[in-house]
C-alpha cells in the first residue's frame, strides 16, 4: 500500500513538473514577437493554401495548391521552415538564416505564379487569378518582420555583452 501511494505521489509530482516545464518553454517562446510572426507565416503557408484558390481556369474550375504537387510542396516546405525556426529560439543566427531561406523559397513560389499567369497566351489556362497567388507576399512580409525582430534581439544581446 505504501509503495502504491509512493508511486502515485511520484506520478502526480512528475506530471506537474512536466506541465510546468511545457508551460515555461511555451511562455518563453511566445513572449518574443518573432514567434508570433513565424507562427502566422506558417499558418499562411501551411493552412490558407487549402482555403484560397490560386486561380480559376476557363472552364470555371477552381485550382488550389493541393492540385499541383510542386506548389503544395513549396508551400508546405515554407510552413515547415517557419515551424523549425520557431523552435530554434535559442539560436538566433540559425533562426535568422532559416528566415532568409524561407523568404527566398517564397520568392521562388511567387515567381512561379507570375510565370504561370504571364507566360500563357491569352485565356488558354488561367482565366481569373485567385487570392491564393498573393499568399507568398503575405508570408514574405511576415518573415521580414520576424527577421527584423530577430536582428533586434541579436543586437540587444551584443550590446549587453559589450558592456561586460
Amino acid at each position: 500500500m505504501q509503495l502504491y501511494n509512493f508511486i502515485l505521489i511520484f506520478y502526480i509530482n512528475f506530471k506537474k513538473e512536466l506541465l510546468f516545464l511545457r508551460f515555461s518553454l511555451l511562455n518563453q517562446m511566445i513572449q518574443r514577437i518573432q514567434t508570433l510572426y513565424l507562427l502566422l507565416a506558417a499558418g499562411v503557408s501551411g493552412g490558407l493554401v487549402f482555403v484560397f484558390e490560386i486561380w480559376k481556369n476557363t472552364e470555371g474550375l477552381l485550382l488550389f495548391a493541393k492540385d499541383n504537387v510542386l506548389y503544395l510542396s513549396l508551400f508546405l516546405g515554407s510552413a515547415l521552415l517557419s515551424l523549425i525556426s520557431i523552435f530554434l529560439y535559442k539560436n538566433r543566427k540559425a533562426q535568422f538564416v532559416l528566415g532568409r531561406l524561407n523568404i527566398i523559397l517564397n520568392f521562388i513560389l511567387l515567381g512561379l505564379f507570375v510565370y504561370q499567369s504571364l507566360n500563357l497566351s491569352g485565356e488558354t489556362h488561367v482565366s481569373e487569378k485567385g487570392i491564393g497567388m498573393f499568399l507568398p507576399i503575405v508570408s514574405i512580409v511576415l518573415l521580414v518582420l520576424a527577421n527584423k525582430a530577430i536582428k533586434k534581439d541579436e543586437d540587444l544581446v551584443k550590446s549587453v555583452d559589450r558592456l561586460r
